[in-house]
């Protein structure tokens, strides 16, 4: 049976690789992809998804969001994934153009129009879903699953010491996401850095695959400078595939415990944490949490994806 997704992306190089996932599953239809600032500026992610979209095959809509956290200020992740967003490997990131439409607007139309059949996969900051569920909060339950990249199980961060980049990049969004009643898996960083690093061996396998592969090691280019001087990984990491093949096959999600997940907003050393409460001493619990996953199945599925 054919599922559907919508996809919200601040599209940059572990971004791609998740785009190409789910457009090329075969099970799978994307609906829309809404973009939103994160990684990099919106005009750059908007220009990288329409890239990858047309190196997919696909002809989904891809439609322009935030440009601004509610949250700020802005601080974007260009010294991790280079200031196209792409790896600086010299793509030509230029020259296309979003549908017309507001991504807030379309995930609100898209939710309301098919109650209970859409999976949405956050893989950026949340501001475009919260300002869609801001503006209809009789959606977020609506959806029949939202599968987010975002934040940590085990407070070891990769912006701060504790927290995950898109979770921090705007914590007022985050919040409201979490407390929006929405059914959400949640897959950290913790998973990417545990289960979804690859070493240069690991990079060559999938630059053997073909065009996809070598596009999908190319643009790591920056990230692997940024994984080995400051997040000490072996290689570089790849948090948004993994938290796609969640959403492709939540089989890939080998411990899932039910908790409440609360954002840390204030906190001069603990800003953008999320914070785990296993016993829902705060508050019902509001998300499944993925704990362990299964590479090998993860690693199916890139792999599925890249080949000709």
């Amino acid at each position: 049976m054919t599922r559907s997704f919508l996809i919200d992306t601040d599209t940059a190089s572990d971004d791609a690789v998740a785009l190409l996932m789910a457009l090329r599953h075969p099970d799978v239809t994307v609906e829309a992809i809404t973009v939103v600032a994160g990684n990099v500026p919106l005009d750059l992610a908007v220009q990288n998804a329409l890239y990858t979209r047309d190196l997919a095959g696909s002809d989904v809509p891809v439609y322009a969001g935030a440009a601004l956290p509610r949250s700020g200020p802005q601080e974007l992740g260009q010294h991790v994934h280079g200031v196209d967003g792409m790896g600086d490997v010299g793509l030509e990131l230029r020259g296309r153009d979003p549908a017309p439409g507001d991504a807030a607007e379309v995930l609100v139309d898209a939710i309301r129009a098919r109650p209970g059949e859409l999976t949405l996969v956050t893989l950026g900051p949340l501001t475009n879903v919260a300002r869609a569920f801001e503006l209809a909060p009789d959606i977020a339950p609506k959806l029949r699953s939202l599968v987010m990249m975002g934040g940590t199980s085990d407070a070891v961060g990769n912006v701060s010491a504790v927290a995950e980049f898109n979770i921090w990049a705007d914590v007022d969004s985050a919040a409201l996401v979490f407390s929006s009643g929405a059914p959400i898996t949640m897959v950290g960083w913790d998973i990417s850095r545990k289960y979804a690093v690859f070493a240069p061996d690991d990079a060559a396998e999938l630059r053997a695959l073909g065009p996809l592969g070598a596009f999908s090691v190319d643009i790591q280019r920056t990230l692997v400078e940024f994984a080995l001087q400051h997040t000490r990984l072996a290689g570089f990491d790849l948090p948004d595939p993994i938290a796609m093949a969640v959403a492709l096959d939540p089989a890939v999600a080998t411990d899932v415990r039910r908790v409440h997940v609360a954002v840390e907003r204030q906190g001069e050393l603990t800003r953008g944490q999320t914070v785990i409460d296993h016993d829902s001493r705060f508050g019902d619990a509001n998300a499944d949490l993925v704990f362990a996953a299964s590479r090998e199945r993860f690693l199916a599925l890139l792999r599925d994806a890249l080949r000709p």
